[in-house]
Formats: structure tokens, sequence, C-alpha cells
């Protein structure tokens, strides 16, 4: 995953590397000139939305921007793709304002769905706050990640706990404290070791039906 430069004031774009997608607007070279007089590197220009995904991994851009009359369906499913395993900001000029084409823009993850031309003054701009916002959904996203980890570690260690209450005839508390104890005793974190006393009951339940 790529590390996003921070923005100077002065220059929000400079040092930036782009890859640019000519999705059927074709006005790619005014783009690349002026983000070549902002201090960025356009790395590569595209014309097929298939090319994506094999363009990042090579080029390994910081910033994707998409020129389009209308993104088409293979372009944003190709942007989804990138979303999922590579992710980067993403920035579509685009003419067409329906609400529809906008939505499937953001599904897909475009950092900022721009309509109603380009305007290369704005330009720097534009990509200040699509990277911006990029950081902030990338940030939500690892903090979701960690709480469904965290849900998924007590729910191991519950059923864990309840395995060595029906086993050994404990309480709660006790099977609880057993498994702390197992955890210390071997220097192995607590859900390490929940998942053991699960592993082990599937291998005693195996061993007795054959």
């Amino acid at each position: 995953m790529p590390a996003i430069p921070n923005f100077e004031p002065s220059s929000p774009a400079q040092g930036l590397r782009v890859l640019l997608i000519d999705d059927g607007a074709h006005r790619v070279q005014l783009i690349q000139q002026e983000l070549s007089r902002q201090g960025c590197e356009v790395v590569g220009v595209i014309e097929q939305g298939a090319l994506i995904h094999d363009c990042v991994l090579r080029l390994k851009p910081d910033v994707v921007i998409v020129d389009s009359e209308s993104p088409t369906r293979d372009t944003l499913e190709n942007l989804a793709t990138l979303s999922l395993q590579m992710p980067r900001p993403v920035v579509v000029f685009s003419e067409d304002g329906d609400q529809a084409t906008m939505r499937r823009a953001l599904q897909a993850g475009v950092s900022a769905y721009v309509v109603a031309g380009l305007q290369p003054e704005r330009l720097a701009s534009v990509l200040q706050v699509a990277c911006l916002r990029f950081e902030q959904d990338l940030a939500l996203k690892r903090e979701l990640t960690q709480a469904q980890a965290q849900l998924s570690g007590r729910k191991i260690i519950e059923r864990a706990k309840g395995i060595l209450m029906a086993e050994l005839s404990l309480d709660e508390d006790a099977a609880y404290k057993r498994m702390r104890r197992l955890a210390m005793d071997r220097g192995a974190p607590l859900l390490d070791v929940a998942e053991r006393i699960i592993d082990a009951q599937a291998l005693l339940r195996c061993t007795k039906l054959g």
C-alpha cells in the first residue's frame, strides 16, 4: 500500500507520481501539462481500463486520474478491483453528473469525482482533497478491521472457555483463570491458547469417531 506524501501549502501536488487514464474525454494532454507544471511525475498514460491493475503494480503511482466523458462500466469495475487489491487515491474528471453514475464511482473506491469540466488551476487542490479523503477512508477501514478482529477473538476465547467448563466441570470464572494460567505458563497470547483448546477438542472428537 502506498505512502501518501505530505502536502505543503505552497505546492500541494508537488512530488506526486500520477497514472493518467484516458477514458474517452481526450484531455489527458492538458492534465499532463498541468501536473508537470506543478512538479508531479506522470508515470504513465493508458487508454484501456483493463490495464489499470498491471500499470499500478508496475509503475507504483501515488494517485490515479481518470479523464472521462462518463466512466465506463469496465473502468469502474477495474477501479473497484484496484481499490480492493492495491488501493490508491483515484480522481475522476467527468462530464456526467448523474447521481447514479457518481454513486457507482464512489462505490468503486473513487476519492474525488469532479463534474463540469477540467479547470487546470483547481487540479492541485482536487488532488490534495482526494489524497486526504483516501487517508481518512483508509484509517476508518483499518479501525473496522481491528474491531472485527477483536470481536472474532472474543468469540474464540468464549468458545474455548465453554469447552473447559464442560470438560473439566469448571464455572466460568475458573475456566477463564485456567486459560490465563496456561497462557502465562507458555508465554503465549490468550487467543492462541483458546485456539489450541478448540483444536484439541476437534482432534479428540475425530479420534472418537475413528
